[in-house]
């Protein structure tokens, strides 16, 4: 009797490595072997829970104390510097890259001039099992010597109380206007690293100090603002110089303890390198690394940038120091490999915890973009590829952690074999490199105002933001806006379900009265504009009231047109800056397919009375399932279909135009941007069912993804209907984040690379601005559901961002299952 074959699915090799039942570490045998240090330090790395610092805020709050009344560009310098010449320094076993910003192993930093829903009540220690580590003595200290300081002078009670009524009104509902500029202190940011490795802490030192001398002492401009900033970045200079020293002589010490003849070596060297950078110009790939390491970990003390600082075009700064050792002798590709790998081993220890108000829904599974930009052009546009790029792309198929958040340029003349390894490497399945289009991306920023060279040398920061270094300097975060609410008020006369009878927005009539499609879209439209307006004096009191509260020495002196101006980053305008700043639109899928079928069944074809229509999403669809598959089968955003995808283009241009009338309070322009995050769960959680046959409670779209399981034509189809709903006309527009999900066997062996090669190739021939991918089964994803334990280091692309699949809420594991699974 003949027997039926059972099929064996296709894996990716991620989850290839978790069926067999690998440990976390590096992939291969041969990189086990030839990076054994590496190998050593990542077992165990999750398995402790990560332990909330307190130190740096414990610093700081002592610091403020004493400078009550002060220049506040004077007191962050103060402060600065007495966290780094008192923060608990160490170096862990077979650590060759130093510098922490915490204990030893996994922590996350407590920020308290923002955090002030940690401080709103006492804080408990936490419980044995729990994620985090929270001690009895750290909690006391928490409760009796910052909290009594803090409460009532953070940047978000002063915000909040800046708001006009009904402004605050709308914010407090967490679920219409979200703001983030108080949440962190700065928007994803790239400092100039390169500066640092060229130049050394002392250049910038010299420089300051000749700028100070140079003030003249009769203008007061000079000596209330240019001379405090000058004073606290020599403040800054000579403390992260000390801070490197304290590294060096704890190396010294413990290398004079040291039995092992080999790490004695290890340690007398790191000593030698601290004692030389960042102070001085680097002059080795060491200490290139250990230069950059140490900026960023001052970076992290300083302030709490949004999704962690980015590492910049680190193939492109790097290199020189690699080519250099590599020619001489001094370097191999494990050894350099060793180094960043270190590099990134210290990125993932700094773990970002936000306690704000649903800030943690919004960040779902310790959301981070230390963005590593590689690729691209240079300033003249020629293609800049290289052996330290390729070397990244074989550190991310090799090393198991999400970080860092690896980033690739792209742009028409890419190299193939540059294209093929970095396809190689998303067929992973980790969810790397995101990609980026060089296509897309320069010709915005040349309509912005930037220079040919600085458009064609941004990098990427953030989750899908790109910057141009020291012309960008916009900083305060920006609100998220719900489509899915300026819909529902279009549909309820300026109501949501969740308030009841509550009046938030704007009266637009009884949809039953609407005799058109064009009444339903001035209702949608005027319900957006009602948003918008609150958006926009949100941001400019977060923007007016920040610089009496925060400022950033070190971030500023590393800024051309900062230091220029003697002018902290966050007190702007700065002459020369550029103000790119932007609101984030979600739900974009959700109310372009929601408003298809209202036009469709209800006006076009008359299938449907909006009577009808409006009765089923009353009832959540329950008793209208009829109802509901018409609504899921109407025209959808996401199949290359004109009738969909015009609204999607009729919306982007509505939120441009309106955005191009209003400049921010530093006469910068606030662009459109669709970049979720994780909010378009809870951001659903509150909204009714919609007419595209989503039920209440279910997340919304995110990014400019079509909605989930909607786009059933392919990813090519996908990505025409992308394309089309720009505003290609207008230049208030930037991040439009994509995601995409393909089975391991649609680009399965060589003929697989190659179809991912070309639709990576087509996403830059229609000038995506960036695109990210999820290479994995939707079986694999709900047995990780049912066994967590097994899959605990499944990674997964969530948005901008990989992380652990278990690491997920519930809600954002059934919304990344129920995303279209595309073959070719």
């Amino acid at each position: 009797m003949a027997q039926t074959a059972t099929c064996i699915p296709v894996l990716s090799p991620q989850e290839d490595r978790i069926e067999k039942g690998l440990p976390l570490g590096l992939v291969s045998e041969e990189a086990q072997r030839s990076r054994a240090r590496i190998h050593r330090m990542l077992k165990g790395f999750r398995e402790k829970p990560i332990r909330i610092n307190i130190e740096r805020a414990r610093l700081l709050t002592e610091s403020f104390k004493e400078t009550e009344g002060q220049p506040v560009i004077l007191r962050w310098g103060k402060a600065m510097a007495h966290i780094l010449r008192n923060i608990s320094v160490h170096i862990d076993e077979d650590e060759l890259i130093v510098g922490s910003a915490g204990p030893p192993g996994r922590y996350a930093i407590l920020f308290p001039e923002l955090e002030e829903q940690f401080f709103s009540e006492n804080v408990r220690p936490t419980e044995p099992g729990e994620k985090l580590l929270l001690t009895e003595e750290d909690a006391k200290i928490i409760n009796e010597e910052l909290r009594p300081y803090w409460m009532g002078k953070q940047y978000h009670t002063a915000y909040m109380n800046g708001l006009p009524d009904d402004t605050r009104s709308l914010i407090e509902m967490l679920c219409i206007v979200t703001p983030t500029a108080t949440a962190r202190t700065c928007l994803a940011w790239n400092h100039d690293y390169e500066k640092v490795l060229k130049r050394g802490i002392r250049g910038i030192k010299e420089e300051a100090k000749a700028k100070l001398a140079a003030l003249d002492p009769m203008n007061p401009k000079d000596r209330v603002e240019k001379e405090p900033f000058l004073k606290a970045a020599l403040m800054v200079c000579d403390a992260i110089v000390e801070f490197a020293h304290r590294h060096a002589r704890l190396a010294e010490s413990m290398a004079a303890e040291e039995p092992d003849e080999e790490r004695k070596k290890e340690l007398l060297t790191i000593a030698a390198v601290c004692r030389r950078v960042p102070e001085n110009p680097a002059e080795t790939f060491h200490e290139a690394v250990q230069s950059q390491w140490l900026v960023q970990t001052v970076s992290r003390l300083e302030q709490r940038i949004g999704g962690t600082v980015g590492n910049g075009r680190i193939d492109q700064y790097l290199y020189p120091y690699y080519k250099k050792d590599v020619e001489e002798g001094r370097l191999t590709k494990d050894a350099a490999l060793e180094l960043l790998e270190c590099l990134w081993i210290g990125m993932g220890r700094n773990v970002e915890i936000y306690t704000m108000p649903g800030n943690f829904s919004y960040t779902d599974g310790y959301a981070h973009w230390e963005a590593t930009t590689i690729g691209g052009v240079d300033a003249y546009g020629k293609d800049v590829t290289n052996e330290l790029s390729y070397l990244m792309l074989e550190s991310k198929r090799e090393f198991p952690l999400n970080y860092p958040d690896l980033a690739a340029r792209i742009h028409s003349g890419t190299p193939e074999p540059f294209l093929h390894s970095i396809a190689q490497t998303i067929k992973e399945g980790t969810g790397f490199p995101k990609l980026f289009f060089d296509e897309e991306i320069i010709p915005l920023f040349l309509a912005k105002g930037g220079t040919v060279e600085e458009a064609n040398d941004y990098c990427i920061c953030g989750c899908t933001e790109a910057k141009m270094l020291n012309r960008d300097a916009i900083t305060t975060g920006c609100a998220w806006t719900n489509m899915g609410a300026v819909l529902e008020m279009s549909l309820n006369d300026g109501k949501l379900k969740l308030f009841g009878d509550r009046q938030i927005g704007v009266k637009t009539g009884d949809p039953r009265s609407f005799r058109s499609y064009d009444d339903m879209w001035n209702a949608f439209c005027r319900q957006g504009e009602f948003v918008m307006k609150h958006t926009f004096t949100q941001q400019y009191v977060a923007d007016t009231l920040k610089s009496k509260f925060i400022a950033a020495p070190m971030s500023s002196m590393l800024h051309d047109l900062c230091m220029k101006e003697c002018k902290d980053m966050h007190s702007g305008p700065i002459e020369g800056a550029l103000y790119l700043g932007f609101i984030d639109t979600l739900g974009f899928a959700t109310a372009i397919d929601s408003l298809a079928a209202i036009k469709k069944l209800v006006f076009d074809d008359e299938k449907l009375s909006m009577d009808e229509l409006l009765g089923a999403l009353d009832c959540n669809f329950e008793g209208k399932e009829a109802i509901r598959q018409m609504c899921l089968k109407a025209p959808k955003y996401g199949n290359n279909d004109i009738y969909a995808d015009s609204i999607g283009r009729d919306i982007e241009e509505f939120f441009v135009r309106l955005t191009r009338k209003y400049k921010s309070a530093f006469g910068g322009e606030l662009d459109i941007r669709y970049v979720t995050i994780t909010s378009h769960i809870p951001f659903g959680a509150v909204l009714g069912a919609t007419p595209d046959g989503r039920k209440a409670g279910e997340p919304v779209a995110e990014g400019v993804s079509p909605s989930q399981g909607a786009d059933t034509h392919g990813p090519t189809a996908s990505l025409a209907s992308i394309a089309r709903t720009k505003a290609t006309g207008y230049k208030e527009r930037a991040a439009r984040l994509l995601n995409m999900k393909l089975t391991p066997s649609a680009i399965q062996g060589p003929s697989g690379t190659k179809k991912l090669m070309s639709l990576i190739r087509t996403a830059c021939d229609l000038k995506m601005w960036h695109l990210q991918f999820n290479i994995i089964n939707r079986d694999t994803l709900i047995a990780a559901q049912k066994n967590p334990e097994r899959y605990r280091d499944l990674l997964v692309r969530v948005a901008g961002f990989s992380a652990y699949f278990v690491d997920l809420s519930p809600q954002l594991q059934d919304e990344i299952i129920k995303r279209t699974e595309h073959s070719f």
